[in-house]
């Protein structure tokens, strides 16, 4: 099903063939915030922003223009450790996409009055977030979590970070780190695989193997804690988290179940049902779990009615105890496994989630998974399983707990 290919300077391509008109294509670079220094934080994401900014070959017009110019579309995203850049086009111009991507990976120049100009904007992507408690709440669990260890850096930066960038100083983020080791094209398109090979070849196999400066032998210690900050808000924001498996941890498949069994997207989650169905305590509650190449993540996210801040969380304690004590049925595992498959399957369904998805799989684990293999996973996972996992990683001290109010 899914085809590979390496060049000879490491770069990694993963493909499927689709029959769709439309070709789904991308460049993941396993870089993020987790390989900044202290007074580097946010770099990563204003060169995500920057790439577009001009190379030697093209001003920022041009690259924008290139694709956008033809009815496809370009964009890119950052997160803790992986960087992307990806595309949606007509079949035909797969080439024009892969050719820009070597182009920007490779080429740019981060022009001085564009990196002036792109600054402002970050610093008001910046303040777009310190308005939105919601998403706000989710970087300051982290930062607590991780403390003293730069996966704990907020994606974005901060203020004084961001305004002290120098064109100097991001070209050496850049060059040191954005090597051809750590990237993975990944492409979901109407195309024969040698087809694509031989573009691969044309555009980026001239570019040198570079050993990478990033370095991330720490591994980040999470930590617990209680607390309560001022923002002013109409609603309470809180988060109850805890450590997770990480990406290699072979029980992620298991707390995955769990995970999406207790605070899924689904309206029939058990802390939906509980806090929002049950007592209209809330309007949103939901579980997300975010595995890393050396630890994981779980938070527990609620926007509570005022007044009820204390009943709300203790009913997810309760849940969080009820998952560690008690093994669910047989009929409730089959019914969480079967829904998890299903959004797996629909998700899959979208080419372009397809494509992001392999080019992470492929970045981290060097193969990517069939949906059959991933489903089977999914139902070989034991009521026992998931019940030892609640227990073990919702254990009462293994516990943080952030509100605003």
């Amino acid at each position: 099903m899914y085809q590979y290919h390496q060049l000879k300077n490491g770069i990694r391509i993963v493909f499927r063939r689709s029959r769709s008109a439309v070709a789904y294509s991308g460049v993941y670079v396993n870089i993020g915030s987790r390989d900044e220094q202290a007074a580097d934080e946010g770099m990563a994401h204003f060169i995500e922003h920057s790439l577009f900014k001009g190379t030697a070959h093209r001003r920022a017009y041009h690259i924008l223009n290139r694709i956008d110019g033809v009815g496809g579309e370009l964009n890119a995203f950052t997160t803790k450790e992986e960087t992307c850049i990806y595309a949606s086009s007509l079949t035909e111009h797969l080439g024009r996409c892969l050719e820009l991507f070597s182009d920007v990976l490779f080429n740019s120049t981060f022009p001085d009055h564009e990196l002036n100009r792109e600054k402002e904007v970050v610093l008001d992507e910046i303040d777009s977030y310190r308005d939105t408690p919601s998403e706000l709440i989710f970087d300051e669990y982290e930062e607590m979590a991780f403390e003293g260890h730069p996966i704990a850096h907020n994606i974005l930066g901060n203020k004084r970070t961001v305004r002290r960038f120098t064109p100097d100083r991001v070209r050496r983020f850049f060059s040191s780190r954005y090597t051809t080791g750590r990237m993975v094209v990944s492409v979901v398109a109407d195309i024969d695989f040698g087809r694509l090979v031989r573009m691969c070849e044309r555009y980026f196999a001239d570019r040198p193997a570079v050993e990478s400066a990033a370095d991330r032998s720490a591994k980040p210690q999470f930590r617990t804690f209680n607390r309560t900050v001022s923002r002013r808000t109409h609603q309470l924001h809180a988060i109850i988290g805890c450590q997770a498996p990480d990406t290699f941890d072979q029980r992620r498949t298991a707390f995955t179940v769990l995970n999406n069994l207790l605070g899924g997207p689904a309206m029939n989650s058990r802390l939906n049902m509980a806090v929002r169905e049950r007592h209209g305590f809330c309007y949103t509650v939901e579980s997300q779990y975010t595995p890393f190449s050396d630890t994981g993540l779980c938070c527990i996210y609620a926007g509570i009615e005022p007044g009820y801040g204390q009943q709300a969380t203790e009913l997810i304690l309760a849940e969080l105890a009820n998952l560690g004590r008690n093994k669910l049925t047989d009929r409730q595992l089959r019914a969480a496994q079967r829904q998890l498959v299903g959004q797996m399957t629909v998700a899959a369904d979208q080419a372009i989630n397809e494509m992001q998805s392999i080019g992470k799989s492929h970045l981290n684990y060097d193969r990517v998974d069939s949906l059959d293999e991933m489903s089977r996973d999914v139902m070989a996972v034991t009521a026992t399983e998931i019940r030892d996992l609640a227990a073990e990683m919702f254990a009462p001290d293994r516990l943080s707990f952030l509100y605003y109010k």
